[in-house]
């Protein structure tokens, strides 16, 4: 069994990794979050990447890390954690009617094989036209809108999505199958990772 390792804080992709019963560790990067690149696609990459690598400095054993970020792209501009409820208030106001894009950026450190990959999957979302009294009442009552990229897709901004064009799980922050497609191009199959047994098995 190969070792997986999560380089990700992220609630929500520990949770994806859980759902599909994927045993695997945590060790968390400490690269700051910056990157010059202009393009959603290619920033995220770069942030990923440079995830993995600080998590690699981290680790002595084998592994493969797998390190995502996540961004909220629309009209050119880029959607990342918020820092006030006033910023909340206008990123939600600007989305409103609107179709924005979410982007996220997967790296694939292979220290078995010494390979590493990167790569982008994206998603469509399309939010319905919000009323201010709306608006104001998520950014009062949803607890995690500083966490994520402008809005929570599993919070209470799930009563304001019309319909997400894509692979929903990288809204979330990482794609099980995308991910698993991609192990495959690496060499590996179903049976080199550790998944937790069902009772009886």
């Amino acid at each position: 069994m190969v070792k997986i390792i999560l380089a990700s804080s992220s609630k929500q992709r520990q949770d994806i990794l859980k759902m599909i019963g994927l045993n695997f560790e945590i060790v968390t990067s400490d690269v700051e979050e910056i990157s010059n690149e202009t393009e959603p696609y290619k920033y995220v990459e770069e942030l990923s990447l440079n995830k993995a690598k600080s998590a690699s400095n981290k680790i002595k054993s084998k592994a493969i890390i797998i390190a995502a970020d996540t961004i909220i792209y629309f009209n050119n501009k880029k959607y990342e954690k918020p820092k006030s409820k006033e910023e909340v208030f206008n990123n939600l106001k600007e989305l409103s009617g609107n179709k924005n894009s979410a982007y996220t950026g997967i790296t694939i450190m292979d220290l078995y094989k010494e390979k590493t990959i990167t790569f982008c999957s994206k998603v469509d979302v399309y939010f319905k036209n919000l009323t201010n009294e709306e608006i104001n009442w998520y950014v009062n009552n949803e607890s995690n809108i500083f966490k994520c990229c402008g809005y929570v897709p599993l919070g209470k901004a799930s009563l304001f999505i019309d319909r997400v064009d894509g692979d929903y799980n990288t809204l979330l922050g990482i794609s099980p199958s995308i991910l698993f497609e991609k192990m495959k191009e690496l060499g590996y199959s179903i049976k080199d990772f550790d998944f937790e047994k069902k009772e009886g098995d």
